[in-house]
């Protein structure tokens, strides 16, 4: 009997050690990403893509009249991309910023054009962040 009560003693010390080896995305390496830097990224990716459902789903009430614009932006242009995106919330202001580049072509034989990322405003919307166009 002392023996059973050691082995049971001993499994769940073991399943205990395992149980709290885990990690909570809080306490991995990788920082949170903030919703509304998510929401930037996802809205120029969708802009450049031309994914009119994502650019209408992530566009601000007050930017909803520029949709056709903002979906054509990239119609006329080939092997639009973006590179080496990264954005970070600014402290204490509703807008992110962002550095990195859109590259498009311009016709068949033209050198990419180079759009720089820059500083976009944000704001919540029925509890979701939605891009409203550029920032300062």
């Amino acid at each position: 009997m002392k023996r059973l009560l050691m082995l049971t003693l001993t499994a769940l010390l073991m399943l205990t050690a395992c149980a709290s080896g885990e990690t909570s995305p809080a306490a991995t390496d990788a920082p949170a990403v903030d919703e509304s830097v998510r929401a930037v990224e996802r809205y120029l990716t969708a802009k450049v893509a031309r994914d009119e459902a994502t650019v209408r789903a992530l566009l601000c009430s007050e930017m909803e009249s520029a949709l056709t614009r903002e979906v054509a932006a990239f119609a006329t242009v080939t092997d639009a991309k973006i590179e080496n995106m990264a954005c970070t919330r600014n402290e204490g202001a509703d807008t992110v910023t962002c550095t990195g580049e859109i590259t498009a072509s311009y016709g068949v034989d033209a050198a990419p054009t180079k759009f720089e990322l820059s500083t976009y405003r944000v704001v919540q919307e029925d509890g979701e962040w939605k891009w409203c166009g550029e920032g300062e």
